[in-house]
C-alpha cells in the first residue's frame, strides 16, 4: 500500500507507450486526444507519484498539458539525463516498450522535480519567439542564396524575402501586443527595456522563457541561462572553466542583445574592453558581459527598479 507508483511514457508521433512501475503494467495508446484521455483514465486508478515523459520538443506537449489539466504529477525529463541513466545501469537494448520501462525506472530512482506548466499566454509568447527564430534563419538562408545565385534567379528570392519580412514584423507586433495586455508583463518589460541594448524581443524572451528571473539568486539566474562558469578539477588536474547547459533560446537572444549593448551601453562597452585588454578571447568576453547583464536584470526585477547607470558597478 505504501509503494511508490511511477509512470514512464515513451512518446512517438502516432503512439504513446506507457509503463507503470513497479506494477509492471504496460499498454499503448494513440497519441491523440482520445488516446491520451484513455491513458489518463487508467493512470489515475493507480494514483501515481510521478508521470515521467521525455522532453522531445513538441510531440509530448498534448499529454503534458492533459496531465496538468487533470492535476497529475507530470515530469518533462531531459532526454540526456535518461540516456546517461541507461548507461549507468548498463541498458543497451532499445524498443518502445523497454524505453517506457526505462523512463519509469529513471523516475523512481532519481525522483526528478515535478514540472510546472507555464500559463497559456507565456506558452504562446514562447511559441511566437521560437517561430520568429525559424523565420529569421530562413531569411538568412535566402539572403545568402541571393548573393551566390545568378541575377535571373533573384526574382524568385525577393518575393520570399518580402513575405518573410512581413511575417516577422507581424510576429513582433503580436508579441508586443501580448505583453501590453498584461499589467505584470508590461511592468517587467518596461524595467528590462530600460537597460540600453534590451529591446522588445529580448524582453519578451526573458519574460516567457525565464520567468524565474527576479525571484532567484544571481548565481541561479546565470546558471539557468547557461553563462555560469563550471569548475572541472580532480586532484592535480585543473581544466579551464567553461559554460554549458542552460536555456539556449534565452542565451542566444541575450548574446545578440549584448552585441547591440556594447555599442550603446557604456557599462558593457567598458567591461568588454577591459576583458579583451586583459587577454580574454572576444567570445569569452562577450559571454562574461552576458552574465553581468543577467545579474543586473535579475537584481532590477527583484528590486523593481529601472536602469540607473551610476549605480552599476563596473
Amino acid at each position: 500500500m505504501n509503494q511508490t507508483i511511477t509512470v514512464g511514457v515513451d512518446t512517438g508521433k502516432l503512439q504513446l507507450d506507457i509503463h507503470i512501475r513497479p506494477l509492471k503494467l504496460f499498454f499503448s495508446v494513440e497519441n491523440s486526444d482520445i488516446g491520451i484521455q484513455y491513458a489518463l483514465k487508467i493512470i489515475k486508478l493507480h494514483q501515481p507519484d510521478r508521470i515521467v515523459i521525455e522532453a522531445t520538443g513538441r510531440l509530448e506537449m498534448p499529454f503534458v498539458l492533459a496531465c496538468a489539466k487533470a492535476k497529475q504529477p507530470i515530469v518533462r525529463a531531459n532526454p540526456i539525463h535518461i540516456k546517461r541513466f541507461a548507461g549507468a545501469i548498463g541498458r543497451r537494448v532499445k524498443s518502445d516498450r523497454l524505453d517506457a520501462e526505462l523512463i519509469a525506472h529513471y523516475g523512481e530512482a532519481i525522483q526528478p522535480p515535478l514540472t510546472s506548466i507555464k500559463p497559456n499566454d507565456l506558452r504562446l509568447m514562447s511559441d511566437l519567439i521560437a517561430r520568429r527564430e525559424q523565420l529569421l534563419s530562413m531569411r538568412t538562408m535566402e539572403k545568402n542564396r541571393i548573393q551566390i545565385l545568378p541575377k535571373p534567379l533573384h526574382s524568385t528570392i525577393k518575393p520570399v524575402l518580402t513575405a518573410l519580412n512581413r511575417q516577422i514584423t507581424k510576429l513582433e507586433e503580436k508579441l508586443v501586443s501580448l505583453i501590453d495586455q498584461c499589467q505584470e508583463y508590461r511592468g517587467k518589460s518596461e524595467i528590462l527595456k530600460s537597460v540600453p541594448g534590451i529591446g522588445d524581443i529580448a524582453a519578451a524572451s526573458l519574460i516567457c522563457n525565464l520567468p524565474e528571473l527576479g525571484y532567484i539568486t544571481n548565481k541561479q539566474a546565470a546558471s539557468l541561462v547557461g553563462v555560469a562558469p563550471i569548475t572541472k578539477e580532480s586532484g592535480g588536474y585543473k581544466r579551464r572553466r567553461v559554460t554549458q547547459g542552460g536555456r539556449a533560446q534565452v542565451r542566444t537572444t541575450l548574446y545578440m542583445a549584448m552585441m547591440s549593448a556594447m555599442q550603446c551601453n557604456p557599462i558593457f562597452k567598458t567591461f568588454y574592453t577591459r576583458l579583451v585588454d586583459a587577454g580574454k578571447p572576444k567570445k569569452v568576453a562577450i559571454i562574461a558581459c552576458v552574465r553581468k547583464m543577467v545579474v543586473i536584470l535579475n537584481s532590477m526585477l527583484k528590486n523593481d527598479t529601472m536602469w540607473q547607470e551610476e549605480r552599476v558597478i563596473t
